[in-house]
Formats: structure tokens, sequence, C-alpha cells
């Protein structure tokens, strides 16, 4: 991704992109159930590498498996490229742990953007204390052999029911993750800080007394004129 749309998606927040998205008819793209594990102050943004985990298979996931060197999860945190966003399909279940701190911080000292799983990870107290943004659905102890098998690195998966193709562009939050198609990302990321002028323009607005009906959304010419005298204001 280019570092213009990167610097843009940074000061946007995940319910204006959800609206953007809304506007070319993709609704699923919010990744369901997933929270920062400690809100690092700014939002995470890079394009998306998959892992896959399935069904374990106890004959095929024993603490031996952790010596191969051709780990899935292991080769996933070593191949991660730098500036991309780790995404797990965990199967929306946190039985087991997706990762832990130490793979996590290994993904940070390579230089990824960030992590995330739709199941959950162990060690979450210190994984909070990183320097990398990571999002799970809750803190789980138990080894992910204990649940989970890591099968396939970068294809196609499905993370909290959003659907995420290698390459996607992972935008994090205080609140939560959104997928942006990989082809829509520059599109909405300019629509986006257009949105987010005009929101922070309402905002001033509502806390002045302003009725919201014809504000928002804009209906009446008044509040456009406004909005851009504001605008050039406030250099937005």
């Amino acid at each position: 991704m280019n570092n213009e749309t990167r610097e843009k998606l940074m000061g946007v927040s995940v319910a204006t992109l959800a609206t953007a998205l809304y506007k070319r008819g993709l609704r699923h793209q919010v990744i369901q159930g997933v929270h920062p594990v400690g809100w690092k102050g700014k939002n995470m943004v890079g394009p998306a590498f998959t892992l896959r985990y399935m069904p374990a298979r106890e004959d095929r996931n024993t603490l031996t498996e952790f010596r191969n060197p051709e780990h899935p999860q292991r080769v996933a945190i070593e191949t991660c490229p730098e500036g991309a966003v780790l995404v797990m399909d965990s199967r929306k279940q946190a039985d087991a742990a997706s990762a832990g701190d130490i793979l996590i911080t290994r993904l940070m000292k390579r230089g990824g953007a960030g992590v995330v799983t739709d199941g959950g990870f162990r060690d979450a107290a210190v994984i909070a204390e990183l320097d990398i943004p990571a999002y799970h659905t809750r803190p789980s102890s138990p080894t992910n052999l204990t649940n989970n098998e890591a099968i396939a690195i970068n294809e196609p998966i499905g993370c909290g029911d959003a659907p995420v193709f290698p390459g996607d562009i992972i935008v994090g939050d205080a609140d939560c993750v959104i997928v942006i198609p990989a082809h829509l990302a520059d599109e909405i990321a300019t629509e986006a800080v257009e949105m987010t002028a005009y929101e922070d323009f309402v905002v001033e607005r509502v806390k002045d007394g302003e009725a919201i009906i014809g504000l928002y959304p804009c209906t009446k010419d008044e509040h456009r004129k406004d909005f851009e005298t504001w605008r050039a204001a406030n250099n937005r």
C-alpha cells in the first residue's frame, strides 16, 4: 500500500470506514468480536498476511510439532512481511491460544504492523504492553495445539465472519478491526478523510446545541456553507 493511503487510514475510525464500504454494498467487512489487547493510542494499518487454523487432530498436534522448523504458526511469524498485519483464522474460538507473547514479540521485532485473531492470546497482559497493535476476543492460556492446527499461510480466510484476502488492507482502532478490499483502499481512504472532517464539524455543532435534522446527514445548504467556512478556518 502507498504511504499516502496509510497516513489517511491512520486518522479515521473503523465506523467511518464501515459506512464508506456500506455505500458500495459491502456489509460484512468488520471482524466481529475482536477488541484491542491494550489500546496503543493509534490505528493499526497494513496489508493482510494470513494464517489459517483447523480443528486439531490429536495424533498430529503434540508438543513435538513445535520442533518442526516448517510448523506453519512459526513460519508465519518469521515470514510476515514488514509493515503487514498478521490475521489469524482461529475458528472464532478461544478455548486455546492463537499465540503468546514470545511469538508476538518476534513479530514486533520483525516490523509487523499488528496482529489479529478471532480467537485469544495467552500472556495477554504482556502483549498489551508491547509496541505492536494486537486484537483478540479474550485471553486464553492453553497452547494452540490443544484445539487448533495451524495449516495454511497467506491464503483467503474468514476471521470473525469477515472475508480476508492476502493483501487486503486491515485497519484497527480503539473499538475493532475492519477489512478493506485492496482494490478499494485508496478511494475508501480518501472518502473516509472527507467524511471524518464533516463529522468533526457536526460534533462541534451538536455540542453547541444544533439539531441533527438537516445537519447529519447534510441536507441543508446553510450547513454545507457553514462546513466550508469551518473547514477553511480549521485547515481541514
